[in-house]
């Protein structure tokens, strides 16, 4: 998709520089993969106290049941 953004030139040449990237498309689709990425994280961040826990549940016996 083509799209015309007026971006700061400055701050897009030391994106690109920062990230090792070789052209302002490769910068512009890292940043908001990272962008996106990272709003993602923050939703599971804000379920923290809010998924019940069961204090009776045994991990380690979980690892030997067999499925089947």
């Amino acid at each position: 998709m083509t799209t015309n953004l007026a971006i700061d030139k400055d701050l897009l040449e030391e994106a690109r520089r920062i990230g090792g990237r070789r052209s302002a498309k490769e910068t512009v689709t890292s940043a908001l993969t990272e962008f996106i990425l990272r709003r993602r994280q923050m939703k599971i961040i804000d379920m923290f106290g809010r998924v019940e826990f069961d204090p009776s549940y045994d991990y380690k016996a979980e690892r030997h049941r067999t499925c089947g």
